[in-house]
């Protein structure tokens, strides 16, 4: 079975074409800047071998059909035509509190995708317009959507709930839903199995560090708490977003500024974060460079963004009652091994014992704690792609079975 898996963006479409039967990557790449000059597809085989074409990519439909063009083409293809692709997983932003699970995407699950569209502006609209793309392109062909939010539908609603009348909970659906949760899933379940352990059983702390952030509590299999909220805002400080914030803040910066609320959104998610209180960048590359030179400012930044992450990791200790496993993944959380140590440091009382000298350098898939640590942590590399992959081929093959 070939699974053809795209993440859809507002200017961007990012694939990954998958031989399930050794869930090899035959081919990956990406369109960027979409609907904007300059415009292009980057294409990798599974050889290596890369090629990049330039052109007018003025839609989401447009941009299918070069990625479908380049996987069938004669020189830098992969599979000789499109009947070889089986189905198309989806990776679709917000799924509210309808879906707790992957789904076939039929045109009832569509129209209930698109009812979350008010709670998700910026995301489920292009990853629609993907969808129906494809519809287009390759009619019936199965496509099955991925919720980043569904792996969080499992928290109780003393988790998810905001200190708001109930009655706008109700009326608009303003509760934390959390994201990263194709991310979370695949790594907490991963972590288990190379530890040897019954991912039932276990009290697991995932950390996916990038430059979006988020930290979630999984106890016996079940997400039971996660950092993001009702946007992807919430929690720790990120790249250019500045999580966690006291909303009166928002109003005062707003009568100060004298900004709308779409100047207030683009500051608080755009030029906030890492970029807005480093005045660097928003990579921590970059503001790790600024700190070795003296900056102090890049200094406060990366302070705060490891205090941010040791504080979450804390309250979900005690409100999972222990931790078993603490994950780090993510591109910061899988390769900044200062960040690890920043924000491991000092937890021993918790159980929790990094191996400094096993984490300096450490790049790869594996523990990072001392032996003799409670708490075993593990760097465990996410693959959301796979488990899209995976969540499609099981519910197109059960279906086929069936």
């Amino acid at each position: 079975m070939k699974i053809l898996v795209l993440n859809c963006g507002s200017s961007s479409i990012k694939y990954q074409l998958f031989n399930m039967t050794d869930r090899s990557v035959i081919a990956k790449g990406g369109v960027e800047k979409l609907g904007m000059k300059g415009s292009f597809l980057k294409h990798v085989r599974q050889d290596g071998q890369a090629v990049v074409f330039e052109g007018e990519i003025l839609d989401h439909k447009v941009g299918i059909e070069y990625i479908l063009g380049v996987l069938t083409s004669e020189k830098h293809g992969c599979i000789k035509g499109l009947e070889e692709l089986d189905a198309v997983g989806h990776r679709v932003v917000h799924g509210g509190e309808r879906f707790n699970s992957s789904a076939l995407l039929t045109d009832e699950i569509l129209a209930e995708v698109t009812k979350c569209i008010d709670i998700a502006p910026l995301h489920n609209p292009p990853n629609l317009k993907g969808i129906r793309a494809m519809e287009e392109l390759i009619p019936g062909i199965p496509q099955v959507g991925v919720f980043d939010t569904a792996f969080h539908q499992t928290m109780e609603p003393k988790a998810y709930m905001y200190g708001i009348p109930y009655v706008l909970y109700k009326k608009y659906g303003i509760r934390r839903y959390g994201f990263h949760g194709t991310s979370h899933r695949y790594v907490s379940k991963r972590a288990c199995e190379l530890l040897g352990v019954d991912y039932q059983t276990q009290k697991i702390i995932s950390c996916h560090l990038g430059n979006g952030a988020s930290v979630a509590a999984i106890k016996n299999g079940k997400a039971v708490d996660t950092s993001m909220g009702f946007t992807p805002i919430e929690g720790l400080v990120m790249g250019t977003r500045c999580g966690d914030l006291d909303v009166g803040v928002v109003h005062y910066i707003m009568e100060k500024e004298e900004i709308g609320i779409r100047s207030a959104s683009t500051l608080f998610n755009k030029h906030a974060g890492m970029l807005g209180i480093s005045g660097v960048s928003s990579d921590m590359r970059e503001i790790e460079t600024a700190k070795a030179n003296g900056n102090e400012r890049a200094k406060l930044a990366l302070d705060m963004y490891n205090y941010r992450v040791k504080k979450y990791i804390g309250s979900y200790i005690a409100g999972m009652g222990g931790l078993d496993i603490l994950i780090m993944t993510g591109g910061i959380g899988e390769n900044a091994d200062t960040t690890r140590e920043g924000v491991l440091s000092d937890l021993d009382f918790l159980g929790v014992s990094l191996d400094v000298q096993k984490n300096k350098g450490f790049r790869s898939e594996g523990i990072i704690s001392t032996p003799e640590s409670k708490v075993k942590i593990i760097v465990v590399p996410t693959d959301e792609e796979l488990m899209i992959a995976l969540d499609t081929e099981e519910i197109v093959f059960s279906r086929n079975k069936s």
